[in-house]
């Protein structure tokens, strides 16, 4: 068997971020439950919110976390497995969906400016790209090549095409961070991704493709049926696969590598990863296969009725923001649960203390 031959330029943009991935402050992350713990209320009764705000710290190594330049990254593209039946819709509403992110009309887009967060789209691959009228929101152009092939039938992509796509999601994120992102959440689309993901998910967690294929785009019954039985033999058909970049290049696709690639970039940087549901997560599992660290950067927004998204959340050891039972995608859950992060730090940053009041930190405690 031949070598896979390595993209070396995008391999070492790659391998700098993974380099630069430091652990959890836990120094950092005390302090600000320590904070918490002295805030004028009885002893963690704010629940969760007091573990968001010393995981924040923790992640961007400082007792006084903030959220106040979010950014999500969404990315797009066409998967080749599409075209064997695997969703209820055509590929070609992969390029007509960007050209609502483009008019601001998608979920994602209303509910970014709801929360107040910055929203980037990237095409990666889309088989049919969106023509963008004058005044629509920027697509970036990041294409690695026109869709990926179908793995059913063979390697979705080279490994040095994979390579290419999580070297252009570490240089979204850092382009983000430069520019003031201080939480970076991940988003995407692209039709048969579910499907990607599912084989994905299977193959680095060793999982049934059962427990983690779901409808993705709604699909029951038979068709489901069959999207399982094509998760089942896209794995067969790749057993032989050795390490994370060989599973990746073979099962696709170029929006979940370019989303790992964000993932590594920001955690690089010290910034937090907020991410969506099953297929974002995917993207995570991936990032964490690369630079275990990674995990330490991340928070789960939500968690996605997709039955494979609790069993990589499950892998990860993170608990969701929310429970909404979405599953569309596009980074709606993360846009969701900006507000609640930024909550978490403004109560951290504003509420008064007992010692404020004169009072003994440890006098109230129920």
């Amino acid at each position: 068997m031949t070598r896979p031959e390595h993209d070396r330029e995008a391999l070492a943009v790659v391998e700098q971020a993974v380099a630069a991935i430091r652990p959890l402050d836990a120094d950092a992350a005390a302090a600000a439950a320590g904070a918490m713990d002295g805030k004028v209320k009885p002893l963690r009764s704010l629940g969760e919110l007091e573990r968001l705000a010393a995981r924040l710290a923790g992640i961007q190594g400082t007792a006084q976390p903030h959220v106040d330049a979010p950014a999500i990254v969404v990315c797009a593209a066409d998967h080749g497995i599409a075209r064997s039946g695997v969703s209820a819709y055509p590929q070609e509403v992969t390029g007509l969906m960007l050209q609502g992110f483009a008019a601001g009309t998608a979920a994602v887009g209303v509910l970014a400016r709801q929360s107040g967060v910055r929203l980037v789209v990237a095409d990666l691959g889309v088989v049919d790209p969106p023509r963008i009228e004058p005044g629509q929101n920027q697509v970036l152009d990041r294409r690695v090549r026109a869709g990926t092939a179908n793995s059913l039938e063979g390697p979705a992509m080279s490994v040095a095409e994979a390579q290419r796509a999580v070297a252009h999601g570490v240089t979204l994120a850092a382009d983000l961070v430069d520019e003031g992102a201080d939480l970076v959440g991940l988003g995407e689309m692209g039709i048969g991704n579910t499907t990607t993901a599912s084989a994905l998910t299977a193959a680095l967690l060793g999982r049934d493709p059962a427990r983690v294929t779901g409808p993705g785009t709604g699909v029951t019954g038979e068709v489901l049926a069959a999207k399982v039985r094509a998760v089942d033999a896209v794995l067969r058909r790749h057993e032989g696969a050795g390490g994370t970049w060989e599973v990746l290049a073979r099962m696709g696709g170029l929006e979940i590598a370019a989303l790992a690639g964000v993932a590594l970039g920001a955690a690089a940087r010290r910034v937090p990863v907020l991410l969506d549901g099953f297929i974002s997560t995917a993207g995570a599992v991936v990032a964490t296969r690369l630079a275990p660290r990674a995990v330490d950067a991340m928070v789960a927004a939500h968690l996605s009725p997709e039955p494979g998204h609790a069993v990589q959340l499950e892998e990860l050891g993170l608990e969701p923001v929310l429970r909404l039972g979405m599953r569309l995608g596009e980074g709606t859950g993360a846009a969701l649960a900006v507000p609640v992060l930024r909550s978490a730090v403004a109560v951290l940053r504003e509420m008064g203390s007992f010692a404020d009041l004169g009072l003994a930190q440890d006098r109230p405690t129920v």
